[in-house]
């Protein structure tokens, strides 16, 4: 069994992004299984060297470890999507080949592609008018600019069972659309990029927030088209601010500057996640390995988690 982080380093970790990486953690070293560390770093105007670092720096502090991965090695690397042009090209050619991809010279979403979809983002499907385009049409659009890369699914049904939420199905066509795959400026988009590397790095369970449930049926189509395992997934409930919205890097939203300044030690910070989780009764000082023995997906929530208002204010002072 191999689980992995996958975060995106284009600012310092939050509460919720720790939230989904200790339950991935527990997840794995609950049967013994080993961890793996990516960085999701395809936005090469979010991502930084440096908050990488950061990220790695704050996971050990927390005593969250990895077996594989970034600063480590191991036989699947690298373990920086920014570095792994080749293996996508192979993956694009492979889907090429099959006849699955088409030029698109829509450019609305382009800019978003390269990262992980957000709750609020239309995902509705559509049919692109590129994918209908003659030979004669693309010759034409070409020659004013280049296109980015759709990948054309079919009106087909894909069912799964998410080890947290249950049986869930999506239709590809409807439900979800031709996904980017590469944006014309050669960036490779996150849903080629983490369905690429979750097949050829060996993962077989996916612990991550439940934003990316909706994405999780085109990852299982695509990961078939070429030739991988579909690993097990388990979604988690999102924290939330006191307005309902999403904890944003972006926004700094209990960061873990404020986290650190506001707890002091691991285990104070551990005491709180444990406790969101359901795992502990109060958030109170705990040790991983107390809460290794702990562990159930049964005691998961399933509802999002919002969070309070004075307490946030609070952290917030001490950032």
């Amino acid at each position: 069994m191999k689980g992995r982080f996958a975060p995106s380093p284009s600012g310092r970790v939050h509460l919720g992004n720790l939230f989904s990486m200790l339950l991935a953690w527990l997840d794995a070293r609950s049967v013994g299984g080993r961890v793996l560390l990516r960085m999701e770093d395809l936005d090469p105007e979010r991502c930084r060297e440096s908050y990488a670092h950061q990220l790695a720096d704050d996971l050990r502090w927390l005593g969250l470890d990895w077996d594989e991965g970034y600063g480590i090695g191991g036989p699947a690397g690298p373990y920086r999507q920014s570095q792994r042009s080749a293996q996508y090209e192979t993956v694009l050619g492979t889907l090429a080949e099959r006849g699955l991809l088409y030029p698109c010279w829509c450019t609305r979403a382009e800019r978003m592609a390269a990262g992980a979809p957000h709750p609020d983002e239309k995902r509705r499907g559509h049919a692109c008018p590129c994918r209908s385009f003659s030979e004669a049409k693309r010759r034409e659009m070409t020659a004013v600019r280049p296109p980015l890369w759709r990948c054309a699914v079919p009106d087909q049904i894909v069912s799964f069972t998410d080890g947290h939420y249950g049986l869930q199905s999506a239709n590809l066509a409807c439900d979800i659309g031709d996904p980017i795959l590469r944006r014309s400026d050669g960036v490779f988009a996150y849903q080629l990029a983490v369905t690429a590397d979750d097949g050829a790095m060996g993962v077989t369970r996916v612990v991550r927030g439940r934003d990316l449930l909706p994405s999780t049926p085109l990852q299982i189509w695509l990961l078939r088209q070429i030739g991988r395992p579909v690993p097990a997934y388990f979604h988690v409930p999102l924290l939330t601010m006191p307005d309902g919205r999403r904890l944003s890097k972006r926004e700094r939203d209990l960061d873990m500057s404020a986290l650190q300044s506001s707890y002091g030690t691991p285990q104070q910070l551990l005491g709180l996640l444990g406790w969101l989780a359901d795992l502990l009764p109060k958030p109170e000082p705990v040790t991983l390995a107390e809460l290794l023995n702990l562990f159930s997906w049964s005691r998961v929530p399933k509802t999002d988690v919002i969070m309070d208002k004075e307490w946030v204010d609070k952290i917030t002072k001490r950032r």
